[in-house]
This record gives C-alpha cells, sequence and structure tokens, in this order.
C-alpha cells in the first residue's frame, strides 16, 4: 500500500508526534508498504516533478523526525520556519499526497490531530485516514466533557468542574473542591500544563500557566495511587500497563525520557481489578462514540477503587509506547499493531 504517515503539526506535543510517526513509517517500509513520514503544518515544499513519486523518495521523509526532548517545542519557531509563511494548518501538497495514498496514518497527537478537525476534513474531501472517526476524537479532547460522559455512563471518575479564564477569581470551596487538587488544561495531552497543587499559592499558580495554554481548565480531586493505562482496539481491550514514574507523576519528561519511568505489563493487578478496567476501559470507549483504537488513563487507589482520567484517542505509537506494550503482552508485535490498525480502520469506514 502507499501510506502517507502524517506527523508534527503544531502541537505542544509535536515533537512526540515526529518520534512516533517515525516508528511507524519504518515499520511499515519493513512490512514491504510504500511509506512517507510528512509534516502536516511544513508539509514538502520541493516536491518531485511527478507527485506520486514521493512514494520512492531515499529516505521516505524520516529526516524530520527528532529525538523527544525535556521540554515542549518551539512553536513559534517552527511556524517561522514555513517558507510560505501561511498559518493554514495544512501544509503544501498535504492535501495532494494524502490524496495520492491508499490510506493516512494519523500519527499527530494533541491540537488540530486529535480534535476532530483534521478527521472531518479527511471525510470531506474523501480521503482515508485511520484512527477513530471525527465525533469521537471531538468528544475525547474535551476533558470536561468526557468526565460528564463518564458519570453519565458509569465510568468513575475524579469529581471535578471546568472552570473558564473569566471565572479564574471564583475559590475553590466556590467549586465544591478542597486541596489538594489537580489543575489541568481541558484539551491539553502529554501531561503539559498539568499540575498537583496542595495550597491556595499553588493553585493560584497552577491556574495562571494552565490558562497560558487554553481559555478553559480542568479542576479535579487528586487521587492518590498507582498509574496504569489501558489499551483498547477494535472494542477489545488489552492487558492493563502499571507506570511506575521514578519521581513525580507521569509528566512530560517522565513519559519520554528514557528510564525515567519502570513499566510493568501485564500489571501486576488482581484478575478482578485487570477485569474491571477492561471493562471500564469498553465502557467509555463506546461512551465516547470512539472506534479502531485509543488508550484509557486510570488510577487505583489504595481501598481498590478504579477512576479513569481520559481516552487518547491517538495513543503514542513508538515502539517503546504503552499501547504497543500493551499488544506485544497480547501477542502482538509492533509492526503486526500498525497493520492491524490501517485494517481496522479501513473495515470501519470503507468497506
Amino acid at each position: 500500500m502507499k501510506i502517507i504517515v502524517l506527523a508534527g503539526g503544531l502541537s505542544t506535543e509535536r515533537d512526540v508526534s515526529l518520534s512516533s510517526a517515525a516508528g511507524i513509517c519504518r515499520t511499515l517500509l519493513e512490512k514491504g508498504h510504500d511509506a512517507y513520514l510528512l509534516d502536516v503544518f511544513l508539509g514538502l515544499e520541493n516536491p518531485p516533478e511527478h507527485l506520486e513519486d514521493v512514494f520512492a523518495l531515499p529516505g521516505h521523509g524520516l529526516g524530520i523526525a527528532r529525538n523527544i526532548g525535556t521540554e515542549e517545542p518551539d512553536l513559534a519557531a517552527v511556524k517561522a520556519s514555513r517558507a510560505d509563511q501561511s498559518d493554514c494548518f495544512l501544509g503544501p501538497n498535504v492535501i495532494e499526497l494524502c490524496r495520492l495514498a491508499d490510506i493516512t496514518f494519523i500519527g499527530l497527537h494533541g491540537g488540530e490531530g486529535e480534535n476532530g478537525k483534521l478527521q472531518a476534513t479527511f471525510d470531506l474531501l474523501g480521503i482515508r485516514y485511520t484512527g477513530p472517526d471525527s465525533l469521537g476524537c471531538a468528544v475525547a479532547m474535551d476533558k470536561g466533557f468526557t468526565k460528564q460522559v463518564f458519570l453519565q455512563s458509569g465510568v468513575s471518575t475524579p469529581p471535578g468542574v471546568c472552570l473558564h479564564k473569566n471565572d479564574a477569581e471564583q475559590s475553590l470551596r466556590a467549586l465544591g473542591l478542597t486541596l489538594p487538587v489537580v489543575v489541568k488544561p481541558c484539551s491539553g495531552g502529554s501531561s503539559i500544563g498539568v499540575y498537583i497543587v496542595n495550597t491556595e499559592e499553588e493553585y493560584a499558580s497552577a491556574l495562571e500557566k494552565s490558562f497560558r495554554y487554553e481559555d478553559e481548565v480542568v479542576i479535579e480531586t487528586y487521587i492518590k495511587g498507582r498509574e496504569f493505562a489501558c489499551g483498547i482496539i477494535d472494542g477489545e481491550a488489552l492487558p492493563p500497563i502499571e507506570i511506575i514514574p521514578k519521581t513525580g507523576f507521569f509528566d512530560y519528561a517522565n513519559k519520554y525520557q528514557a528510564g525515567a519511568t519502570d513499566e510493568v505489563c501485564p500489571a501486576d493487578i488482581s484478575e478482578e481489578i485487570s477485569t474491571r478496567m477492561k471493562e471500564l476501559t469498553a465502557r467509555a470507549y463506546h461512551a465516547l462514540k470512539l472506534n479502531v483504537y485509543s488508550r484509557a488513563d486510570f488510577l487505583l487507589d489504595a481501598e481498590g477503587n478504579l477512576y479513569c482520567l481520559e481516552m487518547n484517542t491517538l495513543p503514542g505509537m513508538t515502539a517503546a509506547s504503552l499501547l504497543p506494550k500493551e499488544a506485544q503482552a497480547a501477542g502482538i508485535e509492533y509492526g503486526d499493531l500498525c497493520e492491524l490498525i490501517i485494517r481496522k480502520s479501513l473495515e470501519a469506514r470503507y468497506q
């Protein structure tokens, strides 16, 4: 198959996306596909005379991939580096190349790649793509709305509220919450802008920092417990994985720096808890109108209570990411997982 692997963009998770998508592109090449890695925002400035020849170019676009740093990328510098200085999210030749491909593997994370807008655009243009539909992406991207859906669907989640920037002066007491709490952007990812706060001073500082990313944040009760993730493919939950940061919580640095976190899969938990986590993952997946694949994040407290924090509609896909490790525990190797996602995407929408 001719496959465009779409990455990058203007999300704070840009570098994560480039690393994920590079891994996807390499394994698809190893599987015999004609794959090309393309930055959705920067596009391809100097294409070959015949655009379809892109799929045979040496390097396959992998030169744009980079290692994930400890800090979020400089998006202003990314915008400045685009030759045409356009503010259009779709870079030069992106649409044309995606239309030439048999399918576009969406390797984007966060922002416009994961909030359903790109998927809806592709639907209108007749471009085939991987991952959930636009509706599921849009619903799951909004953590505040997701929390409401969870509560209505019997998916346990930490108590919390949404707070708009214009209402930032409201006290925690007025919001019905007490310290400690977690403050996080409503539509962010990779734990960027997430703060665990224990004092009023920390709370005020966390709000100020989180509002730099978005005009709406989620404030929820802090749950002390073990951290887990549970992937799901075509409605079937994978073996849960436990995430054990060596310091702090599973933030941006701990997620992407080698050796910062231990990951145990299958997780060392009882069969009863594992089954319950899988059931909650499937319930959340269906309640949010998702399909193809995604990943749920959980906390397990000392009393054995499970709390679903969110659903990631386009989870990390490097060979060392959580979902591929869970798939491997279920007997699905990385290359086979990428092909499975393509096959299930085709079955979900195009057959």
